[in-house]
C-alpha cells in the first residue's frame, strides 16, 4: 500500500469485523479465545468495524454489549483499539453500545478522526458511521486533517467506498460477511450490498483507491458459512506500492 510514511512500513493492523457475539459457536468463550489469539499476534493497531451484537439467529443466544465489551477491552495494541458501530448495533441502541465499548478502553470514532502514533510513524485514523443507520458524514469525519497526513479509514458498510476521497490511503470495512454462503461458478446468492459482489470481500482497487472488506467472524440470519470461513485479518502497511 502506497502513501504511507516510511516509518510506518511493517506496522500491522488487526481487523475484527462482524463479531455478532451470541451467534452460534461465537459466544463469550469464543470471544475470549479470539482476543487471546489477536493479542498473541501483537498487532500495532486494532480496528473493530461494527456489528458487535446479534438480535436473533437460529441456534444462537443474545449476548449483551456490556458483557462482550468487557472481553474486547482486553485487546492490546500500542497504537490503540478503535471501533465504529454497525447496523445491528444501531438497531439494538447506538448509545448503549457506544457506552459499553467506551467504558472498556475502546475508542469510538463515529464520523471523527484521531492521530495515532508509534515512534515516528504517524497516521490519521478516520471512523465513518454506518451507511444504513448512521449520519456517515464524510466531510465531518475528515475535518481538520492536514494535506500531508496519511489517512486510514474504517467503516462498517463498504458501499460508501465510491463516495470517499482519493486521499484516503486505505479503507477497511465489513458488513458483507464475504457473502457468508458462496458457491463455485454461481457466486454468493445473498450479499447485503447495492453493488452485488463488487465489494463482497478482500482487497479492492478502484480509481487508485484501496478498500479491504473483511469476511468477518460471526453469522447473521442463518448460522451457516459455506466456502467463506470466519476471518480475523492482519494487514501490514507497506511502502512498496503493493
Amino acid at each position: 500500500m502506497s502513501k504511507w510514511p516510511a516509518a510506518c512500513n511493517g506496522k500491522r493492523v488487526a481487523v475484527l469485523a462482524d463479531l455478532h457475539v451470541g451467534s452460534p459457536h461465537k459466544g463469550i468463550d469464543s470471544l475470549r479465545d479470539l482476543v487471546k489469539q489477536v493479542n498473541a499476534a501483537k498487532p500495532d493497531l486494532v480496528v473493530l468495524p461494527g456489528d458487535f451484537v446479534i438480535q436473533g439467529v437460529v441456534g444462537g443466544s443474545f449476548v449483551s454489549p456490556e458483557w462482550a465489551s468487557k472481553v474486547l477491552g482486553q485487546l492490546d495494541a500500542p497504537m490503540g483499539v478503535f471501533a465504529v458501530l454497525g447496523n445491528h448495533d444501531w438497531w439494538l441502541g447506538a448509545d448503549r453500545v457506544v457506552t459499553a465499548l467506551s467504558q472498556n478502553n475502546i475508542t469510538m470514532l463515529e464520523d471523527t478522526s484521531q492521530k495515532i502514533t508509534a515512534g515516528e510513524c504517524q497516521i490519521r485514523l478516520v471512523g465513518i458511521t454506518d451507511l444504513w443507520e448512521g449520519p456517515h458524514n464524510v466531510e465531518q469525519a475528515m475535518a481538520g486533517i492536514a494535506p500531508d497526513e496519511s489517512v486510514l479509514a474504517f467503516t462498517h458498510n463498504p458501499d460508501i467506498f465510491p463516495e470517499l476521497p482519493e486521499r484516503i490511503s486505505l479503507t477497511i470495512a465489513g458488513h458483507t460477511h464475504g457473502g457468508q454462503v458462496c458457491f463455485p461458478v454461481f457466486g454468493c446468492p445473498v450479499v447485503p450490498s447495492d453493488f452485488g459482489e463488487r465489494y463482497v470481500k478482500g482487497h479492492v482497487i478502484e480509481n487508485d483507491k484501496h478498500l479491504y472488506v473483511s469476511s468477518g467472524v460471526g453469522t447473521s440470519i442463518l448460522p451457516v458459512r459455506f466456502l467463506v470461513p470466519p476471518e480475523v485479518t492482519i494487514l501490514e502497511i507497506s511502502n512498496d506500492g503493493s
